[in-house]
């Protein structure tokens, strides 16, 4: 990993942003910070999504003559791992230099903490695959990846445990709330 493109992932978790870009802003703003070269996505007329490589932002609306409201980004860190950095978008690549194929989250959550950046555990439904982990303030949450299940074949290229898989934004406390009330109980057994 380099360490340009690590500080990408740890302003990411601190500022709740990609490269100032919020989760909740418009279509518009998002692509005069992240550029044009996008691929548009949409069920239907009331969601919407742009995937800039690595990152990709969502939003959605009322009616189709109401305007689109941002409602979260999610960088898809395991892509890295099939299609290399090429995958990241030129503006991050631009700022941050050269991405690795693999982001582990022990470096990452290290790292963070040094800075004040404080990670918590958060039970998942994805557990045990993955485990959660939630920063409060800039309501970022990131997801590792943590075993081989049975219905996973051990591919060249795929994540190893161990792996950031994803970081996504906009997870608020009551969210965080309901998958500890949730997926918690599964430790207790219940």
């Amino acid at each position: 990993m380099t360490p340009h493109s690590l500080a990408f992932y740890m302003d990411v978790v601190a500022s709740g942003t990609v490269l100032g870009a919020k989760p909740t802003d418009d279509p518009d703003r998002v692509t005069a910070i992240l550029g044009a070269d996008f691929a548009e996505n949409s069920f239907d007329e009331y969601s919407m999504w742009r995937d800039y490589g690595m990152v990709e932002f969502f939003w959605v609306r009322e009616s189709p003559d109401h305007p689109w409201q941002g409602h979260h980004f999610t960088l898809q860190v395991h892509r890295l791992a099939h299609r290399g950095g090429n995958i990241v978008n030129g503006s991050m690549r631009d700022r941050y230099g050269r991405f690795g194929r693999r982001l582990r989250f022990d470096k990452l959550e290290r790292l963070l903490g040094k800075r004040g950046v404080l990670l918590e555990d958060v039970p998942d439904a994805n557990a045990p695959a993955f485990t959660q982990h939630w920063q409060p303030a800039s309501q970022i949450s990131v997801m590792a990846f943590r075993t081989h299940g049975e219905w996973r074949q051990r591919r060249r290229g795929d994540d190893r445990i161990g792996d950031v898989y994803a970081i996504r934004s906009s997870v608020n406390a009551e969210e965080v709330s309901w998958n500890r009330e949730r997926y918690g109980r599964r430790k207790e057994g219940g």
